[in-house]
């Protein structure tokens, strides 16, 4: 069974004839895979809700089944914000592109968008306020005020801090589906 946030299926070659090699353009994948950071993050808050899991046990064990049930329930709240920073990232498809974040999903549809290109620009480092010079791709809609220009990946987040190509990658996989879908 195919995992849903692994869909990038293998790596982008330059040298394919099909600019956009998933079969299936209806169904919403991420064009790239989750970076180092983002997964092992993720895995030391699974490895975290495992603990509390067993407190959960040894608690409605030895205590009352109401304590237990509310540390049980701490677990799931971890496990599942493990599984959203999972998800989190660019998706695209025929209808649109859809920026998924920790709260807020945004679903931008192909004849809104103007434009998606790479600039040179300060960017987050790994979502903090800190902020050093590199590389984001932006996300320019139809509308034109400069508020309508959203960063969706840069060179210094969870997915691509110290990986150039893997950004080079994504962004080029994320301007071949742009370039594809905004013409209709």
């Amino acid at each position: 069974m195919p995992l849903p946030f692994l869909t990038a299926d293998r790596a982008f070659e330059a040298a394919d004839d099909v600019a956009l090699p998933f079969e299936d353009h209806d169904r919403w994948r991420r064009p790239y895979r989750p970076g180092p950071w983002r997964v092992g993050v993720a895995a030391l808050w699974l490895l975290l809700a495992s603990y509390v899991l067993f407190a959960a046990v040894i608690i409605a064990l030895t205590g009352t089944s109401a304590e237990g049930g509310v540390v049980f329930g701490v677990a799931l709240v971890v496990i599942a914000a493990s599984l959203r920073l999972l998800r989190m990232g660019v998706w695209v498809s025929a209808r649109g592109l859809r920026q998924v974040g920790f709260f807020v999903t945004r679903t931008v549809p192909w004849n809104r968008v103007a434009a998606v290109r790479t600039v040179q620009q300060p960017v987050r480092w790994l979502g903090l306020p800190r902020t050093v010079q590199g590389q984001a791709l932006t996300l320019v809609r139809r509308e034109g005020s400069a508020q309508d220009v959203l960063p969706l990946l840069t060179t210094h987040g969870a997915d691509f801090l110290a990986r150039p190509s893997a950004f080079d990658r994504a962004a080029d996989s994320l301007e071949a589906w742009a370039d594809e879908y905004r013409q209709g």
